[in-house]
């Protein structure tokens, strides 16, 4: 069989990172607890070394599930920092020496050719913001502030010695957790940890919210039924459907069962974009008449445009948008009422279709005898004719 980005596609290279992150977590849960059972290779590592990797591939792990997000974005630094990791998790793996780590490296290995595979398709750049820029470098500065002053400080702190007993009592007080196993002897070393407790605190409090607040943003847009930016920048060579309702959904139900097509629908009813946007179906909640809609969903590069709102007037004043910001593009029209047939062609539809003629059609068709299937293509091949 042979191996094509057909068959390994995006969503599997994201799924084993994710996959990869896990059990290098788990791995190193069981290695840091003793539960490891020892593999062929157990003679040849030190004990010691095993039970650093067993620290060192939790944290991998977790850092994996940071490039896994990074990866379903599709930015480009996700697809580097995976690329990274995954020799890593099997270096880990290997120098676990466990039987439960084995699957680890085995699924780092086989996960590499996928990711190689799918290099192009993680093109997103990421720029940080202004206020995430000065977020880390908040976080930066009180940490480094709380590290060097402890240390500066160390005769006056009891249990302080090294820069890294300095930094492990930083993180202890911005976290504001206080072991006691370090502690301030003096006023002044005092006044210090409390200066550094406040700026650490602010500092890890701002960070945490300019992190959370895009998925909190992303969950409040799949709530209104609004597609996220992320979404909208993915969209291309799609199909656009123009309005929802009962005619609507045999349409997406035809699409979704094309596999490689992706679509989105446009539609200014609130209520039925929150239900498509819970079904996972990308919409975007706006007047499909309107042209800064369309221009958002990039009609520019759509294969087609599919208008269906059910009502006629404003499917004339969507095509004529449509074909006015995209005169090549292919739009097919569902026209409620058969008057109105030549009015939507008028307006720029390559093809209308009347759904009660259509069925009209069939059902005498198969009044007379003709099988359900063989009416419906009789049907589609004299509307191609007429074409």
């Amino acid at each position: 069989m042979e191996l094509t980005r057909d068959w390994v596609t995006v969503r599997a290279s994201i799924a084993l990172t994710f996959a990869v992150a896990i059990l290098s977590i788990l791995a190193g849960l069981a290695q840091i607890g003793g539960l490891g059972v020892s593999g062929p290779l157990a003679p040849l590592v030190p004990d010691f070394v095993r039970q650093t990797v067993g620290f060192t591939g939790t944290i991998t792990g977790f850092s994996m599930l940071g490039s896994g997000f990074a990866l379903k974005n599709g930015y480009r630094i996700g697809w580097y920092s995976t690329a990274v990791l995954l020799p890593l998790t099997a270096i880990q793996g290997l120098m676990q020496a466990s039987i439960l780590s084995f699957p680890l490296v085995a699924l780092s290995v086989l996960s590499v050719p996928t990711l190689v595979i799918n290099r192009g398709r993680f093109d997103r750049s990421y720029s940080p913001s202004p206020t995430q820029l000065a977020a880390g470098a908040a976080l930066v500065t009180a940490v480094s502030y709380g590290t060097v002053g402890t240390y500066a400080l160390r005769d006056q702190f009891n249990g302080a010695v090294t820069i890294v007993d300095a930094f492990y009592f930083t993180v202890v007080t911005a976290s504001t957790v206080g072991y006691g196993d370090i502690s301030p002897a003096t006023d002044i070393a005092r006044l210090f940890a409390v200066s550094s407790l406040v700026m650490n605190v602010a500092a890890f409090a701002v960070a945490l919210g300019v992190l959370l607040t895009p998925a909190i943003e992303a969950q409040l847009s799949k709530a209104l039924g609004k597609m996220t930016d992320r979404q909208i920048d993915l969209l291309d060579d799609h199909v656009l459907v123009l309005g929802y309702g009962d005619l609507t959904e045999p349409i997406l139900e035809e699409l979704d069962a094309r596999d490689g097509v992706e679509y989105a629908v446009v539609t200014p009813d609130e209520t039925a974009a929150r239900r498509l946007a819970e079904r996972d179906i990308p919409v975007f909640t706006a007047d499909p008449s309107d042209v800064d809609p369309l221009e958002r969903v990039n009609l520019a590069g759509a294969r087609a445009v599919v208008a269906a709102t059910e009502d006629d007037a404003r499917d004339a004043l969507a095509i004529l948008t449509a074909r006015q910001l995209n005169p090549d593009v292919r739009i097919v029209a569902a026209v409620t009422q058969r008057e109105n047939v030549d009015k939507l062609r008028r307006a720029g539809a390559d093809q209308v279709i009347s759904p009660t003629t259509l069925g009209g059609h069939i059902i005498v068709d198969c009044a007379f005898g003709a099988d359900s299937t063989d009416a419906t293509e009789g049907v589609l091949d004299d509307i191609d004719l007429d074409d």
